[in-house]
């Protein structure tokens, strides 16, 4: 495996549920402007894609043939490690949430409690997310942990005390820091979920709005990994909207290589995700009671 110290993870999360499209042109909701996105992505430095879906009319949808005609055609032009996002839009039900793992994509996002979003209520109950993890390792999908509040960080723990660990034995975890309701984009509060990780996990970090640059710089400067994109922040600088995600990833990319630390390979990725080129689906699960 390759010094995963000296590298970064860079993850690009190019549409969110938040968003319309309307208010935001450049945001990709097409099959087509996703592919497109992935490429250029891709070439920028990205070595994961974390995926919302969009159905025709631009809305958030976890419709599992979208799923699946989005995850195909990502990986018949790229690379890219594919992640599907289990948390959808605030107003999908849970069995939609677990459904949408029929695509069978690389990784899917696990939110690890629930959280004030904005004026909504992001809500996960922990017999969901016990049934989300035990799916992801039943299909052999590697989870991505994503982690808004300190609170958070101790259910995963819990999850991994009661379950043992994931699909692929790695756990990464994102810090999702900004939102309106969960934990602050600031330093202290980085560092505060990172002492409390398990000491063999890695992370990332996401700065939501105007927190993403400093979020970036602490998480490069303790040694985590980044994600960004377009479901996070629409505006570059002040006055300023984002050309495209790709310039969100060539940013994270410029700074990881000022950091001495450049943005990971995708099969360094895979390895250090613990991610299979088996996408067959077990015929027993590997839960423990």
């Amino acid at each position: 495996m390759a010094d995963m110290a000296s590298g970064t993870l860079i993850t690009v999360a190019p549409t969110g549920a938040e968003s319309a499209k309307s208010d935001v042109p450049a945001l990709p909701v097409t099959v087509d402007e996703m592919v497109s996105t992935a490429k250029g992505c891709e070439a920028a430095g990205a070595a994961v894609i974390h995926v919302h879906l969009r159905d025709s009319d631009a809305k958030p949808t976890l419709d599992v043939a979208r799923a699946r005609e989005v995850v195909d055609a990502i990986r018949e032009t790229t690379d890219l490690i594919v992640q599907i996002s289990s948390g959808g839009a605030v107003t999908d039900s849970e069995e939609s949430r677990l459904g949408v793992l029929e695509c069978q994509p690389d990784g899917a996002s696990l939110t690890c409690g629930t959280v004030n979003f904005g004026t909504d209520v992001f809500l996960n109950r922990w017999e969901f997310i016990e049934r989300l993890y035990l799916e992801m390792r039943e299909r052999r999908i590697v989870p991505e942990f994503e982690l808004f509040d300190l609170g958070h960080v101790t259910t995963m723990q819990r999850l991994l005390d009661k379950h043992g660990a994931p699909y692929g034995g790695h756990v990464h975890c994102d810090l999702v820091m900004g939102v309106p309701g969960g934990m602050p984009g600031t330093a202290h509060a980085l560092m505060s979920c990172v002492n409390a990780l398990p000491a063999e996990a890695t992370w990332s970090a996401t700065g939501v709005g105007r927190t993403t640059i400093p979020v970036m710089l602490a998480a490069l400067a303790a040694g985590g990994h980044l994600r960004v994109g377009m479901e996070d922040t629409i505006t570059f600088a002040p006055g300023r909207p984002v050309r495209d995600n790709a310039e969100l990833v060539e940013r994270a990319a410029d700074l990881a290589r000022l950091a001495q630390r450049p943005p990971l390979s995708v099969e360094d990725a895979r390895d250090m995700l613990g991610l299979s080129q088996d996408r067959s689906i077990p015929t027993q699960t590997g839960a423990q009671a």
